[in-house]
Protein backbone atom coordinates (compact mmCIF):
# COMPACT_ATOMS: atom_id res chain seq x y z
CA UNK A 1 0.00 0.00 0.00
CA UNK A 2 2.86 2.43 0.85
CA UNK A 3 4.69 1.79 -2.56
CA UNK A 4 1.43 2.12 -4.34
CA UNK A 5 1.06 5.64 -2.57
CA UNK A 6 4.77 6.73 -3.40
CA UNK A 7 4.22 5.64 -7.15
CA UNK A 8 0.80 7.44 -7.04
CA UNK A 9 2.44 11.00 -5.70
CA UNK A 10 5.16 10.28 -8.52
CA UNK A 11 2.95 10.35 -11.07
CA UNK A 12 0.93 13.23 -10.12
CA UNK A 13 4.18 15.25 -9.73
CA UNK A 14 5.46 14.03 -13.02
CA UNK A 15 2.01 15.41 -14.33
CA UNK A 16 2.13 18.41 -12.80
CA UNK A 17 5.80 19.32 -13.55
CA UNK A 18 4.77 18.05 -17.29
CA UNK A 19 2.13 20.47 -17.56
CA UNK A 20 4.00 23.26 -16.42
CA UNK A 21 6.67 22.46 -18.72
CA UNK A 22 4.61 22.44 -21.48
CA UNK A 23 2.49 25.79 -20.69
CA UNK A 24 5.96 27.18 -20.41
CA UNK A 25 7.55 26.01 -23.56
CA UNK A 26 4.44 27.07 -25.61
CA UNK A 27 6.26 30.54 -25.83
CA UNK A 28 9.20 29.64 -24.00
CA UNK A 29 11.78 31.92 -25.85
CA UNK A 30 9.66 34.83 -24.78
CA UNK A 31 9.51 34.34 -21.12
CA UNK A 32 13.17 33.93 -21.56
CA UNK A 33 13.16 37.58 -22.64
CA UNK A 34 10.78 39.14 -19.96
CA UNK A 35 13.09 37.21 -17.14
CA UNK A 36 15.82 38.59 -18.66
CA UNK A 37 14.63 42.08 -18.88
CA UNK A 38 13.43 42.48 -15.78
CA UNK A 39 15.60 40.80 -14.45
CA UNK A 40 17.87 44.11 -15.22
CA UNK A 41 15.50 46.77 -15.03
CA UNK A 42 13.67 45.05 -11.77
CA UNK A 43 15.91 47.18 -9.41
CA UNK A 44 16.03 50.58 -11.26
CA UNK A 45 12.34 50.63 -11.45
CA UNK A 46 11.69 49.43 -7.91
CA UNK A 47 13.84 51.41 -6.04
CA UNK A 48 12.80 54.72 -7.97
CA UNK A 49 9.15 53.95 -7.86
CA UNK A 50 9.68 54.07 -3.93
CA UNK A 51 11.83 57.35 -3.82
CA UNK A 52 14.91 55.08 -2.89
CA UNK A 53 17.32 55.16 -6.31
CA UNK A 54 19.49 57.42 -4.85
CA UNK A 55 20.06 56.08 -1.56
CA UNK A 56 20.59 51.73 -2.49
CA UNK A 57 21.67 52.58 -6.31
CA UNK A 58 25.43 51.82 -6.19
CA UNK A 59 27.57 54.13 -7.84
CA UNK A 60 30.28 52.31 -9.88
CA UNK A 61 32.82 54.85 -11.82
CA UNK A 62 35.88 54.74 -14.05
CA UNK A 63 38.61 54.52 -12.37
CA UNK A 64 39.94 58.39 -14.08
CA UNK A 65 36.15 59.39 -14.09
CA UNK A 66 35.49 62.48 -15.43
CA UNK A 67 33.44 65.18 -13.20
CA UNK A 68 31.17 63.50 -10.33
CA UNK A 69 29.13 60.56 -12.01
CA UNK A 70 26.99 60.48 -9.25
CA UNK A 71 25.59 63.27 -10.58
CA UNK A 72 24.50 62.02 -13.33
CA UNK A 73 24.62 58.57 -13.12
CA UNK A 74 20.47 58.44 -11.58
CA UNK A 75 19.15 59.66 -14.66
CA UNK A 76 21.32 57.48 -16.76
CA UNK A 77 19.89 54.43 -15.13
CA UNK A 78 15.90 55.39 -15.37
CA UNK A 79 15.98 57.07 -18.96
CA UNK A 80 17.54 54.15 -20.58
CA UNK A 81 15.81 51.75 -18.74
CA UNK A 82 12.52 52.98 -20.03
CA UNK A 83 13.72 53.66 -23.60
CA UNK A 84 14.42 50.01 -23.84
CA UNK A 85 11.21 48.51 -21.55
CA UNK A 86 9.17 51.05 -23.25
CA UNK A 87 7.57 49.05 -25.77
CA UNK A 88 7.00 46.16 -23.54
CA UNK A 89 4.46 48.17 -21.28
CA UNK A 90 2.80 50.20 -24.34
CA UNK A 91 1.09 46.60 -25.00
CA UNK A 92 -0.74 47.21 -22.01
CA UNK A 93 -3.12 45.17 -19.49
CA UNK A 94 -4.31 41.92 -20.47
CA UNK A 95 -5.26 38.72 -18.42
CA UNK A 96 -2.65 36.74 -19.30
CA UNK A 97 0.01 36.38 -16.68
CA UNK A 98 2.53 38.85 -18.81
CA UNK A 99 -0.33 41.18 -19.01
CA UNK A 100 -0.75 40.91 -15.33
CA UNK A 101 3.13 41.15 -14.89
CA UNK A 102 3.01 44.47 -17.15
CA UNK A 103 0.63 46.30 -15.25
CA UNK A 104 2.84 46.21 -12.39
CA UNK A 105 5.56 47.44 -14.23
CA UNK A 106 3.52 50.09 -15.65
CA UNK A 107 2.01 51.15 -12.49
CA UNK A 108 5.52 51.26 -11.18
CA UNK A 109 7.04 53.35 -13.78
CA UNK A 110 4.34 55.77 -13.52
CA UNK A 111 5.56 56.07 -10.18
CA UNK A 112 8.89 56.12 -11.27
CA UNK A 113 8.11 59.18 -13.33
CA UNK A 114 6.39 61.31 -10.98
CA UNK A 115 9.24 61.00 -8.16
CA UNK A 116 11.42 61.82 -11.27
CA UNK A 117 10.34 64.83 -11.99
CA UNK A 118 9.25 65.70 -8.61
CA UNK A 119 11.42 69.01 -6.96
CA UNK A 120 9.84 67.95 -3.74
CA UNK A 121 11.03 64.48 -3.95
CA UNK A 122 13.77 62.46 -2.60
CA UNK A 123 14.56 61.29 -6.14
CA UNK A 124 14.14 64.18 -8.03
CA UNK A 125 16.41 63.99 -10.88
CA UNK A 126 18.87 66.10 -12.51
CA UNK A 127 17.82 67.53 -15.80
CA UNK A 128 20.08 70.80 -16.35
CA UNK A 129 23.41 70.51 -14.05
CA UNK A 130 26.17 68.96 -16.15
CA UNK A 131 26.01 68.01 -20.25
CA UNK A 132 25.42 64.58 -19.34
CA UNK A 133 21.90 65.55 -18.01
CA UNK A 134 20.94 65.90 -22.00
CA UNK A 135 22.00 62.66 -22.99
CA UNK A 136 19.49 61.12 -20.54
CA UNK A 137 16.67 63.17 -20.63
CA UNK A 138 16.57 62.25 -24.40
CA UNK A 139 16.62 58.59 -23.45
CA UNK A 140 14.00 59.39 -21.14
CA UNK A 141 11.82 61.54 -23.83
CA UNK A 142 12.74 58.86 -25.95
CA UNK A 143 10.83 56.07 -23.42
CA UNK A 144 7.66 57.90 -23.49
CA UNK A 145 7.19 58.33 -26.76
CA UNK A 146 7.51 54.66 -27.52
CA UNK A 147 4.66 54.09 -24.72
CA UNK A 148 2.71 57.23 -25.11
CA UNK A 149 -0.63 55.82 -23.97
CA UNK A 150 0.54 53.45 -21.02
CA UNK A 151 2.53 55.95 -19.62
CA UNK A 152 2.25 59.63 -21.21
CA UNK A 153 -2.16 59.23 -21.25
CA UNK A 154 -1.83 57.76 -17.46
CA UNK A 155 0.22 59.80 -15.90
CA UNK A 156 -1.94 62.67 -13.77
CA UNK A 157 -1.03 66.74 -14.90
CA UNK A 158 0.82 68.01 -12.69
CA UNK A 159 3.24 64.72 -13.46
CA UNK A 160 2.92 65.59 -17.27
CA UNK A 161 3.52 69.45 -16.28
CA UNK A 162 6.85 68.64 -14.27
CA UNK A 163 8.11 66.09 -17.13
CA UNK A 164 7.88 68.91 -19.74
CA UNK A 165 9.43 71.55 -17.31
CA UNK A 166 12.40 68.71 -16.92
CA UNK A 167 12.87 68.73 -20.48
CA UNK A 168 12.94 72.30 -21.17
CA UNK A 169 15.74 72.42 -18.46
CA UNK A 170 17.98 70.86 -20.47
CA UNK A 171 18.05 73.60 -23.50
CA UNK A 172 20.49 75.11 -21.41
CA UNK A 173 22.78 72.41 -22.14
CA UNK A 174 24.89 72.73 -25.67
CA UNK A 175 25.12 69.59 -27.41
CA UNK A 176 28.70 68.14 -29.02
CA UNK A 177 28.63 68.54 -32.73
CA UNK A 178 28.24 64.73 -33.15
CA UNK A 179 25.29 62.24 -32.27
CA UNK A 180 25.01 64.40 -29.39
CA UNK A 181 22.53 66.54 -31.77
CA UNK A 182 20.00 63.85 -31.75
CA UNK A 183 19.29 64.65 -28.10
CA UNK A 184 18.87 67.35 -28.27
CA UNK A 185 16.40 66.77 -31.47
CA UNK A 186 15.08 64.31 -29.48
CA UNK A 187 13.74 66.09 -26.67
CA UNK A 188 12.23 68.19 -28.94
CA UNK A 189 10.50 65.69 -30.10
CA UNK A 190 8.59 64.69 -27.38
CA UNK A 191 7.83 68.01 -26.38
CA UNK A 192 6.24 68.52 -29.60
CA UNK A 193 4.55 65.34 -29.40
CA UNK A 194 2.95 66.42 -26.00
CA UNK A 195 2.27 69.85 -25.91
CA UNK A 196 2.36 70.79 -29.85
CA UNK A 197 5.01 73.30 -29.69
CA UNK A 198 8.65 72.96 -29.95
CA UNK A 199 12.14 74.40 -30.88
CA UNK A 200 12.10 73.42 -34.58
CA UNK A 201 15.76 74.34 -35.32
CA UNK A 202 17.05 72.18 -32.51
CA UNK A 203 15.51 69.57 -34.47
CA UNK A 204 15.41 70.91 -38.21
CA UNK A 205 19.87 71.34 -37.74
CA UNK A 206 19.96 67.93 -36.06
CA UNK A 207 18.24 65.53 -39.46
CA UNK A 208 20.49 68.27 -41.93
CA UNK A 209 23.90 66.82 -40.34
CA UNK A 210 23.14 63.71 -40.32
CA UNK A 211 21.51 63.65 -43.54
CA UNK A 212 25.26 65.31 -44.05
CA UNK A 213 26.79 63.03 -42.19
CA UNK A 214 25.99 59.50 -44.06
CA UNK A 215 28.57 57.41 -45.15
CA UNK A 216 26.88 54.94 -47.12
CA UNK A 217 26.09 51.22 -46.60
CA UNK A 218 23.89 52.22 -43.50
CA UNK A 219 26.66 53.99 -41.75
CA UNK A 220 26.49 57.41 -40.16
CA UNK A 221 29.50 59.25 -39.48
CA UNK A 222 29.29 60.32 -35.34
CA UNK A 223 29.87 63.87 -36.61
CA UNK A 224 31.84 64.32 -39.85
CA UNK A 225 34.15 61.16 -39.62
CA UNK A 226 33.42 57.14 -39.49
CA UNK A 227 34.05 55.82 -35.86
CA UNK A 228 34.14 52.38 -35.77
CA UNK A 229 32.14 51.68 -32.95
CA UNK A 230 27.83 50.92 -32.10
CA UNK A 231 27.15 54.12 -31.95
CA UNK A 232 24.51 54.11 -35.03
CA UNK A 233 22.83 51.97 -32.99
CA UNK A 234 23.18 52.98 -29.45
CA UNK A 235 21.89 56.25 -30.72
CA UNK A 236 21.59 57.23 -34.22
CA UNK A 237 19.46 54.75 -36.63
CA UNK A 238 16.99 54.69 -33.58
CA UNK A 239 16.89 58.04 -32.35
CA UNK A 240 16.29 59.43 -36.25
CA UNK A 241 13.67 57.30 -36.88
CA UNK A 242 11.69 57.89 -33.52
CA UNK A 243 12.12 61.66 -34.48
CA UNK A 244 10.99 61.52 -38.16
CA UNK A 245 7.50 59.24 -36.66
CA UNK A 246 6.80 62.52 -34.27
CA UNK A 247 7.25 64.76 -37.55
CA UNK A 248 5.00 62.94 -39.78
CA UNK A 249 2.31 62.36 -37.14
CA UNK A 250 2.69 66.45 -36.31
CA UNK A 251 2.63 67.36 -39.97
CA UNK A 252 -0.55 69.32 -39.54
CA UNK A 253 1.45 71.67 -37.44
CA UNK A 254 4.20 72.16 -38.95
CA UNK A 255 3.02 73.89 -41.99
CA UNK A 256 5.88 76.57 -41.87
CA UNK A 257 8.77 73.88 -41.39
CA UNK A 258 8.86 72.44 -45.29
CA UNK A 259 8.20 69.21 -44.09
CA UNK A 260 5.98 68.02 -47.23
CA UNK A 261 8.07 65.50 -48.36
CA UNK A 262 8.10 64.53 -44.67
CA UNK A 263 6.99 60.83 -45.72
CA UNK A 264 9.99 60.47 -47.94
CA UNK A 265 12.98 61.27 -45.64
CA UNK A 266 11.19 59.05 -43.31
CA UNK A 267 11.45 56.59 -45.96
CA UNK A 268 15.02 57.05 -46.83
CA UNK A 269 15.98 56.90 -43.09
CA UNK A 270 13.86 53.79 -42.29
CA UNK A 271 16.43 52.35 -45.67
CA UNK A 272 19.16 53.39 -44.23
CA UNK A 273 18.39 51.62 -40.54
CA UNK A 274 17.27 48.40 -42.88
CA UNK A 275 20.89 48.20 -44.64
CA UNK A 276 22.23 48.61 -41.28
CA UNK A 277 20.17 45.77 -39.52
CA UNK A 278 21.53 43.38 -42.47
CA UNK A 279 25.04 44.09 -41.12
CA UNK A 280 24.33 43.83 -37.54
CA UNK A 281 22.64 40.67 -37.86
CA UNK A 282 26.06 39.22 -39.65
CA UNK A 283 27.92 40.26 -36.23
CA UNK A 284 26.76 37.78 -34.49
CA UNK A 285 28.58 34.61 -33.93
CA UNK A 286 27.12 31.23 -33.74
CA UNK A 287 28.31 30.92 -30.25
CA UNK A 288 26.52 34.09 -29.70
CA UNK A 289 29.24 36.45 -29.21
CA UNK A 290 30.07 39.82 -31.78
CA UNK A 291 33.13 41.92 -32.24
CA UNK A 292 34.04 44.21 -29.20
CA UNK A 293 34.71 47.17 -31.14
CA UNK A 294 34.57 50.83 -30.34
CA UNK A 295 33.88 52.95 -26.93
CA UNK A 296 31.18 52.28 -24.46
CA UNK A 297 31.39 48.26 -24.86
CA UNK A 298 30.27 47.96 -21.29
CA UNK A 299 26.58 48.77 -22.99
CA UNK A 300 26.72 45.28 -23.56
CA UNK A 301 23.76 43.82 -25.91
CA UNK A 302 22.46 47.24 -26.34
CA UNK A 303 24.32 47.51 -29.02
CA UNK A 304 21.88 45.52 -31.10
CA UNK A 305 19.10 48.31 -30.60
CA UNK A 306 18.89 49.03 -34.42
CA UNK A 307 18.35 45.89 -35.05
CA UNK A 308 15.75 45.23 -32.48
CA UNK A 309 14.21 48.08 -33.22
CA UNK A 310 13.55 47.44 -37.07
CA UNK A 311 12.43 44.02 -35.82
CA UNK A 312 10.08 45.77 -33.69
CA UNK A 313 8.84 47.76 -36.67
CA UNK A 314 8.25 44.78 -38.67
CA UNK A 315 10.56 46.16 -41.32
CA UNK A 316 13.76 43.47 -41.61
CA UNK A 317 15.04 43.33 -44.73
CA UNK A 318 13.55 39.83 -46.78
CA UNK A 319 17.01 38.22 -46.63
CA UNK A 320 16.41 38.15 -42.76
CA UNK A 321 13.21 36.61 -41.16
CA UNK A 322 11.76 37.51 -37.38
CA UNK A 323 13.13 34.23 -35.69
CA UNK A 324 16.37 34.40 -36.64
CA UNK A 325 16.37 37.65 -35.04
CA UNK A 326 14.78 36.08 -32.04
CA UNK A 327 17.38 33.26 -31.89
CA UNK A 328 20.31 35.51 -32.57
CA UNK A 329 19.51 38.14 -30.08
CA UNK A 330 18.34 34.37 -27.62
CA UNK A 331 21.90 33.39 -27.88
CA UNK A 332 23.92 37.04 -27.36
CA UNK A 333 21.88 37.23 -24.01
CA UNK A 334 22.53 34.00 -22.95
CA UNK A 335 26.02 34.50 -23.81
CA UNK A 336 26.05 37.95 -21.60
CA UNK A 337 24.26 36.36 -18.52
CA UNK A 338 26.36 33.16 -18.14
CA UNK A 339 29.16 35.63 -17.54
CA UNK A 340 30.62 35.67 -13.61
CA UNK A 341 29.06 38.97 -11.69
CA UNK A 342 27.51 40.47 -14.38
CA UNK A 343 24.94 41.27 -11.48
CA UNK A 344 26.94 42.22 -8.00
CA UNK A 345 24.74 41.00 -4.87
CA UNK A 346 22.18 42.93 -4.60
CA UNK A 347 21.41 42.45 -8.79
CA UNK A 348 22.64 46.21 -10.01
CA UNK A 349 24.23 46.05 -13.33
CA UNK A 350 28.10 45.88 -12.86
CA UNK A 351 31.00 47.65 -15.36
CA UNK A 352 32.45 45.35 -17.94
CA UNK A 353 31.48 43.37 -21.31
CA UNK A 354 31.52 39.86 -20.30
CA UNK A 355 30.95 40.37 -16.55
CA UNK A 356 32.63 42.41 -14.28
CA UNK A 357 35.64 44.07 -15.82
CA UNK A 358 35.68 47.78 -14.42
CA UNK A 359 39.12 48.45 -16.65
CA UNK A 360 36.84 48.81 -19.73
CA UNK A 361 34.90 51.87 -18.34
CA UNK A 362 35.54 54.95 -20.53
CA UNK A 363 35.66 58.16 -18.08
CA UNK A 364 31.91 58.72 -18.56
CA UNK A 365 30.88 55.54 -17.42
CA UNK A 366 28.90 54.88 -14.31
CA UNK A 367 26.51 52.15 -13.02
CA UNK A 368 23.59 54.25 -14.49
CA UNK A 369 25.13 54.13 -18.06
CA UNK A 370 24.98 50.71 -18.17
CA UNK A 371 21.39 50.12 -18.49
CA UNK A 372 21.20 50.69 -22.28
CA UNK A 373 21.64 47.37 -22.60
CA UNK A 374 17.80 47.26 -21.69
CA UNK A 375 17.40 48.16 -25.62
CA UNK A 376 17.99 44.82 -27.02
CA UNK A 377 14.63 43.72 -25.59
CA UNK A 378 12.60 46.70 -27.92
CA UNK A 379 11.23 43.27 -29.51
CA UNK A 380 8.77 42.86 -26.60
CA UNK A 381 6.85 45.38 -28.00
CA UNK A 382 5.86 42.57 -30.92
CA UNK A 383 2.63 40.57 -29.33
CA UNK A 384 3.43 36.99 -27.93
CA UNK A 385 1.31 36.30 -31.27
CA UNK A 386 3.32 38.25 -33.22
CA UNK A 387 5.13 35.89 -36.11
CA UNK A 388 8.36 36.70 -34.40
CA UNK A 389 7.80 35.11 -31.36
CA UNK A 390 5.61 32.06 -32.97
CA UNK A 391 7.88 30.50 -35.97
CA UNK A 392 10.06 28.02 -35.80
CA UNK A 393 13.49 29.01 -34.07
CA UNK A 394 16.12 29.44 -37.68
CA UNK A 395 19.54 29.83 -37.25
CA UNK A 396 21.54 33.22 -37.85
CA UNK A 397 23.78 33.97 -40.89
CA UNK A 398 26.66 33.18 -39.23
CA UNK A 399 25.37 30.13 -37.56
CA UNK A 400 24.39 29.17 -40.80
CA UNK A 401 27.30 29.73 -42.47
CA UNK A 402 30.04 28.05 -40.30
CA UNK A 403 27.74 24.96 -39.76
CA UNK A 404 27.73 24.81 -43.86
CA UNK A 405 30.55 21.62 -44.35
CA UNK A 406 30.60 19.67 -40.68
Amino acid sequence: MKLKLILLSFIIAFTANSNTFLAQTKNQDRQFYVDAMLKIAHPVLDALSKNELKKIMPVEISSDAVNDRSKFTHLEAFGRTLSGIAPWLELGLDASDEGKLRKKYILMTLQCLKNATNPTSADYLNFSDGSQALVDAAFLAQGLLRAPTQLWERLDINTQKNILIALKKTRRLSPGYNNWLLFTAMIEAAILKFEGEADMVRIQYALNKHKEWYLGDGIYGDGPNFHWDYYNSFVIHPMLLDIWNVLISKKGNLANWRYENAQSAYDEVLNRAKQYAIIQEKLISPEGTYPPIGRSLTYRFGAFQALSQIALFEKLPTQITPSQVRSAFKAVIKKHLEAKDMFDENGWLTIGFYGHQPEMAERYISTGSLYICTEIFLVLGLASDNLFWTDNSKDWSQKKIWAKNK
